[in-house]
């Protein structure tokens, strides 16, 4: 077993190594249809798996078409990372779709509309009894 700070070191050398691939190193034109970025890495505390969580942006049927082509594409990376990377056993490779900025974004709107919906009586309320307080202690 490796230790926590030895499986974050090659968590984060992984996710800037297929970055680089994501950029100029993988040819598959289904990669290029939605734009990918890396956003996590979670490699197993034995180093054997790596899960790599990306992003895509663009309509579902690209990010359909990227996630195809990157799932295609696991052995390229993998023997690229066995290349770059120098440990003893390259780990295996899993694409996963990270859809947490888009559930940020939900949340996000959906506390907007909320805030949009509040009635401003409470606003109002309070800013008087600031006021209030205000001009009790200038007394």
């Amino acid at each position: 077993m490796a230790t926590n700070r030895r499986v974050s070191r090659v968590a984060e050398l992984i996710k800037r190594e297929v970055s680089q691939m994501l950029l100029n190193g993988i040819k598959d034109d289904r990669v290029g249809t939605g734009m990918v970025s890396v956003t996590d890495v979670d490699v197993s505390g034995d180093l054997q798996h790596a899960k790599i969580y990306v992003s895509i942006y663009g309509t579902d049927e690209a990010k359909a078409e990227t996630m195809a082509g990157l799932k295609s594409a696991t052995g390229y990376v993998r023997s690229e990372l066995g290349a770059r990377v120098r440990l003893r056993r390259t780990p295996e490779v899993l694409f996963l779709e990270d859809r947490s900025i888009e559930r940020g974004n939900k949340v996000l709107a959906l506390l907007n509309q909320l805030n949009h919906q509040r009635p401003t009586e409470n606003l109002v309320t309070v800013e008087d009894s600031t006021d209030q307080d205000d001009e009790s202690s200038d007394e």
